[in-house]
């Protein structure tokens, strides 16, 4: 069983109010503090059961500035780390009511250490502040938290893989725990499937409210993606989610 079903079978029984579980005990040896005769043992008795509690999927009181200590400054977890410069680990209010979650770094972000702030990150500010002023809503773009999946930028801006996603993945979701948003914006289909773990695309996903854990999730486009040329449609659609979230949250 890897990580992410561990972490999925620890949620299931806490969503069901379980706390503790019981770890059985192996027959003792010569070193162990409790003897099973291996008579009982063949006559069908059970083991011996020790209480431990369930453990949490996140250490208490936990904070950013803690899981960005975890992390490290030269964090080896991964292969990503073999091309990247710094760690972009997230910026913003950390006490925000709005977290928009990303695939990963760029090019600039690399070499800033700040997320979103090359051209997928100007036409992000743009969207966040032009929307939030049409619509009446008294927010800029360090008003709310950004964050990616992944901390290091992936070999010529790739899509991270599988486990590169789920290593760095505990991270993310203790970001999400620690601050618990109102709501969560999930851009591209990098980000809807760390979340969601689904594999249905964005077009599919989008417009719709989804739920990672017991947090509002809304997906939409990528803003590398908006970039395009050819995705007018694209871009309304998006505009469009990002009005729902903002109404959402700050309303």
């Amino acid at each position: 069983m890897n990580t992410a079903q561990l972490r999925e079978k620890l949620e299931f029984y806490r969503d069901l109010g379980v706390d503790e579980l019981y770890v059985r005990r192996a027959i003792s040896s010569p070193a162990s503090d409790v003897h099973v005769p291996q008579g009982n043992v063949n006559q069908g008795a059970a083991l011996p059961s020790a209480s431990a509690a369930l453990p949490s999927l996140a250490p208490e009181g936990d904070t950013l500035l803690k899981i960005q200590q975890d992390i490290g400054d030269d964090c080896r977890r991964c292969r990503l780390c073999e091309g990247r410069s710094k760690i972009v680990f997230g910026s913003g209010n950390e006490q925000s009511g709005l977290v928009f979650v990303g695939e990963g770094p760029g090019a600039d972000e690399d070499a800033q250490g700040f997320p979103f702030v090359g051209r997928a990150g100007q036409l992000l500010t743009q969207m966040i502040e032009n929307t939030a002023s049409k619509e009446g809503i008294p927010i800029r773009r360090p008003d709310v938290y950004i964050c990616n999946v992944v901390k290091c930028r992936p070999p010529e801006n790739r899509t991270p893989q599988p486990d590169e996603m789920e290593i760095c993945g505990q991270f993310l979701f203790r970001q999400l725990m620690a601050i618990r948003p109102k709501a969560i914006c999930a851009m591209g289909s990098t980000a809807a499937k760390a979340l969601l773990g689904t594999k249905e695309g964005v077009t599919r996903l989008r417009g719709k409210w989804h739920k990672w854990r017991d947090l509002p999730v809304m997906v939409t486009y990528h803003p590398s993606y908006l970039l395009r040329p050819y995705n007018q449609d694209a871009k309304r659609e998006a505009w469009e989610d990002l009005k729902k979230v903002l109404h959402f949250v700050y309303d």
